[in-house]
Protein backbone atom coordinates (compact mmCIF):
# COMPACT_ATOMS: atom_id res chain seq x y z
CA UNK A 1 0.00 0.00 0.00
CA UNK A 2 2.81 2.42 0.88
CA UNK A 3 4.56 1.71 -2.43
CA UNK A 4 1.32 2.33 -4.32
CA UNK A 5 0.86 5.68 -2.57
CA UNK A 6 4.42 6.71 -3.36
CA UNK A 7 3.88 5.76 -7.01
CA UNK A 8 0.68 7.81 -7.13
CA UNK A 9 2.35 10.80 -5.46
CA UNK A 10 5.12 10.70 -8.06
CA UNK A 11 2.76 10.39 -11.01
CA UNK A 12 0.47 13.13 -9.71
CA UNK A 13 3.47 15.45 -9.45
CA UNK A 14 4.56 14.68 -13.01
CA UNK A 15 1.26 14.74 -14.92
CA UNK A 16 0.35 17.89 -16.83
CA UNK A 17 -3.25 17.84 -15.56
CA UNK A 18 -2.24 17.84 -11.88
CA UNK A 19 -1.10 20.74 -9.73
CA UNK A 20 0.33 20.94 -6.22
CA UNK A 21 -0.44 24.27 -4.48
CA UNK A 22 0.07 26.21 -7.76
CA UNK A 23 -0.04 29.76 -6.40
CA UNK A 24 1.61 31.07 -9.55
CA UNK A 25 -1.41 30.09 -11.70
CA UNK A 26 -3.85 32.28 -9.75
CA UNK A 27 -5.90 34.29 -12.25
CA UNK A 28 -4.45 32.39 -15.22
CA UNK A 29 -6.24 29.03 -15.21
CA UNK A 30 -7.97 29.61 -18.55
CA UNK A 31 -4.91 31.10 -20.23
CA UNK A 32 -2.15 28.83 -18.96
CA UNK A 33 -3.89 25.54 -18.15
CA UNK A 34 -7.10 25.06 -20.13
CA UNK A 35 -6.04 27.37 -22.97
CA UNK A 36 -9.59 28.50 -23.69
CA UNK A 37 -12.14 30.96 -22.33
CA UNK A 38 -14.75 28.44 -21.17
CA UNK A 39 -16.38 28.73 -17.72
CA UNK A 40 -14.44 27.18 -14.83
CA UNK A 41 -16.24 24.81 -12.46
CA UNK A 42 -14.61 23.80 -9.16
CA UNK A 43 -15.38 20.65 -7.20
CA UNK A 44 -14.16 21.20 -3.65
CA UNK A 45 -13.23 18.11 -1.66
CA UNK A 46 -13.38 16.08 -4.87
CA UNK A 47 -11.87 12.90 -3.39
CA UNK A 48 -11.17 10.44 -6.21
CA UNK A 49 -12.53 12.92 -8.74
CA UNK A 50 -15.16 10.67 -10.27
CA UNK A 51 -17.82 13.38 -9.97
CA UNK A 52 -15.49 15.91 -11.59
CA UNK A 53 -14.85 13.56 -14.51
CA UNK A 54 -18.51 12.62 -14.90
CA UNK A 55 -19.62 16.26 -15.02
CA UNK A 56 -16.86 17.11 -17.48
CA UNK A 57 -17.94 14.34 -19.84
CA UNK A 58 -21.46 15.76 -19.92
CA UNK A 59 -20.38 19.39 -20.31
CA UNK A 60 -17.36 19.57 -22.63
CA UNK A 61 -17.91 23.33 -23.02
CA UNK A 62 -16.83 23.93 -19.41
CA UNK A 63 -13.48 23.50 -17.67
CA UNK A 64 -13.43 21.39 -14.50
CA UNK A 65 -10.98 21.68 -11.63
CA UNK A 66 -11.13 19.09 -8.85
CA UNK A 67 -9.67 20.26 -5.55
CA UNK A 68 -8.61 18.15 -2.58
CA UNK A 69 -5.77 17.90 -0.09
CA UNK A 70 -4.93 14.26 -0.89
CA UNK A 71 -3.21 13.71 -4.22
CA UNK A 72 -3.31 9.90 -3.99
CA UNK A 73 -7.12 10.15 -4.12
CA UNK A 74 -7.21 12.62 -7.02
CA UNK A 75 -4.79 10.39 -8.92
CA UNK A 76 -7.79 8.17 -9.78
CA UNK A 77 -9.70 10.95 -11.54
CA UNK A 78 -6.56 12.40 -13.12
CA UNK A 79 -5.68 9.00 -14.59
CA UNK A 80 -9.21 8.63 -16.00
CA UNK A 81 -8.99 12.08 -17.59
CA UNK A 82 -5.61 11.32 -19.17
CA UNK A 83 -6.71 7.94 -20.50
CA UNK A 84 -9.78 9.51 -22.13
CA UNK A 85 -7.86 12.59 -23.34
CA UNK A 86 -10.16 14.98 -21.48
CA UNK A 87 -8.09 18.13 -21.64
CA UNK A 88 -10.74 20.31 -19.97
CA UNK A 89 -10.19 18.61 -16.59
CA UNK A 90 -7.46 19.33 -14.06
CA UNK A 91 -6.84 18.44 -10.42
CA UNK A 92 -5.28 20.62 -7.78
CA UNK A 93 -3.95 19.93 -4.31
CA UNK A 94 -4.91 22.80 -2.01
CA UNK A 95 -6.17 23.74 1.44
CA UNK A 96 -9.85 24.70 1.24
CA UNK A 97 -9.75 27.67 3.57
CA UNK A 98 -7.00 29.19 1.41
CA UNK A 99 -8.64 28.58 -1.95
CA UNK A 100 -8.57 32.30 -2.74
CA UNK A 101 -4.76 32.23 -2.78
CA UNK A 102 -4.85 29.95 -5.85
CA UNK A 103 -8.09 30.91 -7.62
CA UNK A 104 -8.31 34.54 -8.68
CA UNK A 105 -11.06 37.03 -8.02
CA UNK A 106 -14.10 36.17 -10.14
CA UNK A 107 -12.20 33.36 -11.87
CA UNK A 108 -14.70 30.56 -11.17
CA UNK A 109 -18.24 30.25 -12.52
CA UNK A 110 -19.56 27.42 -10.35
CA UNK A 111 -18.65 25.46 -7.23
CA UNK A 112 -19.72 21.90 -6.47
CA UNK A 113 -19.44 20.53 -2.94
CA UNK A 114 -20.19 16.81 -3.04
CA UNK A 115 -20.54 14.72 0.13
CA UNK A 116 -18.17 16.73 2.31
CA UNK A 117 -17.37 15.92 5.94
CA UNK A 118 -20.38 17.38 7.83
CA UNK A 119 -18.35 18.14 10.98
CA UNK A 120 -21.32 17.28 13.18
CA UNK A 121 -20.11 18.90 16.41
CA UNK A 122 -21.29 22.51 16.44
CA UNK A 123 -17.92 23.51 17.89
CA UNK A 124 -16.45 22.41 14.54
CA UNK A 125 -19.05 24.20 12.41
CA UNK A 126 -16.50 26.60 10.92
CA UNK A 127 -14.97 23.64 9.06
CA UNK A 128 -18.22 22.90 7.18
CA UNK A 129 -17.70 23.84 3.54
CA UNK A 130 -20.99 25.79 3.47
CA UNK A 131 -20.19 27.83 6.61
CA UNK A 132 -20.02 31.61 6.26
CA UNK A 133 -16.25 31.33 6.75
CA UNK A 134 -16.11 29.65 3.34
CA UNK A 135 -18.89 31.69 1.74
CA UNK A 136 -16.65 34.75 2.12
CA UNK A 137 -13.99 32.98 0.06
CA UNK A 138 -16.50 31.77 -2.54
CA UNK A 139 -17.79 35.33 -2.91
CA UNK A 140 -14.25 36.38 -3.89
CA UNK A 141 -13.48 33.67 -6.41
CA UNK A 142 -16.91 33.36 -8.07
CA UNK A 143 -18.13 35.56 -10.86
CA UNK A 144 -21.16 37.67 -9.87
CA UNK A 145 -24.15 35.33 -9.69
CA UNK A 146 -21.97 32.21 -9.74
CA UNK A 147 -23.74 29.11 -8.45
CA UNK A 148 -22.81 26.94 -5.46
CA UNK A 149 -24.10 23.35 -5.42
CA UNK A 150 -24.21 21.15 -2.32
CA UNK A 151 -24.98 17.45 -2.58
CA UNK A 152 -24.97 15.51 0.69
CA UNK A 153 -26.36 12.53 2.57
CA UNK A 154 -26.10 14.40 5.89
CA UNK A 155 -29.40 15.64 7.31
CA UNK A 156 -27.46 17.79 9.76
CA UNK A 157 -25.28 19.53 7.19
CA UNK A 158 -28.25 20.05 4.88
CA UNK A 159 -30.41 21.52 7.67
CA UNK A 160 -27.54 23.72 8.84
CA UNK A 161 -27.04 25.07 5.32
CA UNK A 162 -30.75 25.74 4.76
CA UNK A 163 -31.08 27.52 8.12
CA UNK A 164 -27.92 29.53 7.56
CA UNK A 165 -29.15 30.74 4.17
CA UNK A 166 -32.42 31.83 5.79
CA UNK A 167 -30.45 33.85 8.35
CA UNK A 168 -28.45 35.41 5.52
CA UNK A 169 -31.56 36.26 3.50
CA UNK A 170 -30.42 34.05 0.60
CA UNK A 171 -33.13 32.30 -1.40
CA UNK A 172 -32.04 28.89 -2.76
CA UNK A 173 -32.14 28.41 -6.51
CA UNK A 174 -33.12 24.76 -6.11
CA UNK A 175 -33.73 22.49 -3.14
CA UNK A 176 -34.24 18.72 -3.18
CA UNK A 177 -34.75 16.83 0.09
CA UNK A 178 -34.69 13.43 -1.67
CA UNK A 179 -32.98 13.58 -5.04
CA UNK A 180 -33.55 9.97 -6.04
CA UNK A 181 -37.05 9.83 -4.58
CA UNK A 182 -38.27 12.77 -6.65
CA UNK A 183 -39.07 11.85 -10.27
CA UNK A 184 -38.91 15.53 -11.21
CA UNK A 185 -35.41 16.14 -9.81
CA UNK A 186 -32.88 17.16 -12.51
CA UNK A 187 -31.37 14.12 -14.21
CA UNK A 188 -27.80 15.36 -13.70
CA UNK A 189 -28.32 14.94 -9.95
CA UNK A 190 -29.40 11.33 -10.40
CA UNK A 191 -27.11 10.11 -13.16
CA UNK A 192 -23.80 11.17 -11.66
CA UNK A 193 -23.04 9.22 -8.48
CA UNK A 194 -19.82 9.08 -6.49
CA UNK A 195 -18.56 6.02 -4.66
CA UNK A 196 -19.74 7.55 -1.39
CA UNK A 197 -23.16 8.37 -2.80
CA UNK A 198 -23.71 4.75 -3.75
CA UNK A 199 -22.44 3.67 -0.34
CA UNK A 200 -24.80 6.02 1.50
CA UNK A 201 -27.76 5.02 -0.65
CA UNK A 202 -27.10 1.33 0.03
CA UNK A 203 -27.30 2.16 3.73
CA UNK A 204 -30.72 3.76 3.21
CA UNK A 205 -29.66 7.42 3.33
CA UNK A 206 -31.52 9.98 1.24
CA UNK A 207 -29.45 12.27 -0.95
CA UNK A 208 -30.13 15.98 -0.58
CA UNK A 209 -29.23 18.90 -2.83
CA UNK A 210 -29.33 22.67 -2.64
CA UNK A 211 -27.99 25.36 -4.96
CA UNK A 212 -27.69 29.09 -4.38
CA UNK A 213 -25.66 32.14 -5.25
CA UNK A 214 -24.16 34.92 -3.16
CA UNK A 215 -25.66 37.93 -4.93
CA UNK A 216 -27.24 39.17 -1.69
CA UNK A 217 -24.53 37.94 0.69
CA UNK A 218 -23.21 40.61 3.03
CA UNK A 219 -20.54 40.70 5.71
CA UNK A 220 -23.00 42.21 8.19
CA UNK A 221 -25.39 39.30 7.80
CA UNK A 222 -22.54 36.80 8.05
CA UNK A 223 -21.33 38.29 11.33
CA UNK A 224 -24.87 38.38 12.70
CA UNK A 225 -25.35 34.71 11.85
CA UNK A 226 -22.06 33.69 13.45
CA UNK A 227 -22.88 35.60 16.62
CA UNK A 228 -26.34 34.01 16.79
CA UNK A 229 -24.90 30.55 16.18
CA UNK A 230 -22.39 30.89 19.02
CA UNK A 231 -25.01 32.23 21.44
CA UNK A 232 -27.32 29.34 20.60
CA UNK A 233 -24.52 26.81 20.96
CA UNK A 234 -23.59 28.12 24.43
CA UNK A 235 -27.25 28.22 25.46
CA UNK A 236 -27.61 24.56 24.58
CA UNK A 237 -24.44 23.70 26.46
CA UNK A 238 -25.75 25.48 29.59
CA UNK A 239 -29.01 23.56 29.37
CA UNK A 240 -27.24 20.24 28.88
CA UNK A 241 -28.80 19.84 25.44
CA UNK A 242 -27.24 18.43 22.32
CA UNK A 243 -25.03 21.06 20.70
CA UNK A 244 -25.84 19.81 17.21
CA UNK A 245 -26.91 22.79 15.13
Amino acid sequence: MAKQKLKRFAEFSSWDNCFDFPYEIKGKWNKDVFKNSHPIVLELGCGKGEYTVALAKRYPDKNYLGVDIKSNRMWVGAKMAKEENLTHIAFMRAIMHKIDTIIGEGEADEIWITFPDPFLRSKSAKHRLTHTRFLRLYKKILKPGGTIHLKTDSDDLFTFTVNMLQHLGIQPIALEEDVHGNPDAPEILKEVKTYYERLFMNKGSTIKYISFNLSTFSEEQAIAFEEWFERERLRRVALGLSTGL
